[in-house]
């Protein structure tokens, strides 16, 4: 009888402590929302950039980091392109593939240009290592990132360099978008993703607190300034919002060029999305946990920016708050599985929750028609793909950053790219 009666105690303390964490959860959820719902109406008029005239022309050397990507040639190819004096600008491919049958063929098309490659014999320390090795080569103040399977605009040179005449500048990144972003329902999810950072969520703070992030490709970084900042973080998975981060702490200015696009491409197996989106999400909440302290007390950087950077982690932390509302549900209807099961109330209940966290499906559908304006017929689509393969990709995000809170490391993963298909 005691056994039973302190049973019934711990359901009931269960009970109660799951309610009230559902109920805070919903809270938290509610909140990011309003602030999602905000920030779409904040970024509904896009202002394009002011049109800047170049007083001069910098020397830039466009970095091509790859691991056996054939893809490279595609986007060396569309750097040969650009509207920019030949003499002013250089063409790195960085070579770290371990198949000497694409070394051989980057070789082959690199002595036929005129472009210049670089090896290790290795991939230590993954893309930033490949970066920083590329660095001992590059001539140029101004260095242009992309990965693999990018393809730039003609234009991309000259409007990327701009923002560089302002000495506190260190970075410019230009907005993302891609080529197979409707092949398929994984595609659509991914591009939906990236539609949303780059169409609401760095206009947003751009527009607030004139900064940015970089996203790790179609981006630019002063020479200098990367030098004296201590280079790549070598090993970092996400090496673009930690050198970001880094940039922001001293003190150093970085643009968001809405105005220039530059294609790539986005995965179209779900296993790829999955593992992008946990190694983002690893990254991503790791360098911001090596950060944020230094951010909050920097001197060199005012209370608006402070207030601002952390609003790039808003998607993690509402994915991370979803998941605890899934479970917390779940777990609610099992403790009262004996009771009477009320449908109509049920269906209440989950109707107003989830309108109360909705503001991410809504920034969703938004970012989706800015971004694909000639599809906007495939909405449907793309929220089938929100709540099939999403739901997946929600915990395989889950993954990524309970390994950071609990220090366990993880690896590079080499994605599909039909580019290097293409290429061949």
């Amino acid at each position: 009888m005691y056994s039973g009666l302190f049973k019934f105690k711990m359901l009931s303390i269960i009970a109660t402590f799951n309610k009230y964490l559902f109920k805070f959860l919903l809270i938290l959820a509610s909140f990011l929302s309003v602030l999602f719902f905000y920030m779409v109406i904040s970024t509904k008029i896009q202002n394009n950039n002011k049109k800047v005239k170049l007083k001069e022309l910098p020397f830039v050397t466009v970095q091509i980091p790859t691991y056996n990507e054939l893809a490279a040639l595609r986007c060396a190819k569309q750097c040969l392109k650009f509207d920019y004096p030949k003499n002013r600008y250089e063409i790195i491919i960085g070579d770290d593939s371990n198949n000497k049958e694409i070394s051989k063929k980057i070789d082959d098309f690199a002595r036929k240009q005129g472009i210049k490659v670089t090896r290790r014999g290795t991939n230590h320390g993954y893309k930033p290592g490949n970066l920083n090795h590329m660095l001992k080569f590059s001539k140029g103040e101004i260095i242009v990132i992309f990965d693999s399977d990018f393809i730039p605009p003609r234009n991309f040179l000259k409007e990327i360099v701009k923002p560089f005449q302002d000495e506190k500048v260190c970075a410019v990144q230009a907005r993302w978008a891609f080529v197979n972003s409707t092949k398929n329902l994984v595609s659509m999810l991914g591009a939906t993703i990236i539609a949303t950072v780059h169409h609401v969520v760095l206009p947003f703070i751009s527009k607030k607190a004139k900064m940015s992030f970089l996203c790790g490709s179609a981006e630019a970084v002063r020479k200098k300034t990367l030098l004296e900042l201590g280079g790549w973080q070598s090993g970092s998975l996400t090496e673009d919002i930690e050198f970001s981060l880094r940039a922001i702490k001293h003190g150093y200015k970085i643009v968001y060029l809405e105005s220039l696009e530059c294609k790539g491409e986005v995965p179209y197996k779900p296993l790829d999305l999955y593992k992008q989106q946990m190694r983002w999400a690893y990254g991503f909440i790791k360098a911001f946990k090596e950060h944020i302290l230094g951010i909050i007390t920097s001197k060199k950087i005012n209370f608006k920016e402070k207030l601002y950077t952390p609003i790039a982690l808003s998607g993690y932390l509402l994915t991370t708050i979803v998941t605890g509302l899934i479970i917390s549900g779940i777990l609610n209807m099992f403790i009262n599985y004996s009771a009477t099961f009320n449908f109509g109330k049920f269906i209440l209940e989950i109707s107003r929750n989830f309108f109360l966290s909705s503001g991410i499906i809504l920034t969703s559908i938004v970012s989706w028609t800015r971004s694909h304006k000639c599809h906007k017929h495939k909405i449907l689509h793309m929220l089938v793909a929100s709540f099939t393969h999403g739901l997946i990709v929600m915990g395989f995000v889950m993954k990524g950053i309970t390994n950071v809170i609990f220090n366990r490391n993880m690896k590079w993963y080499m994605l599909n790219k039909e580019g290097n298909l293409t290429s061949k």
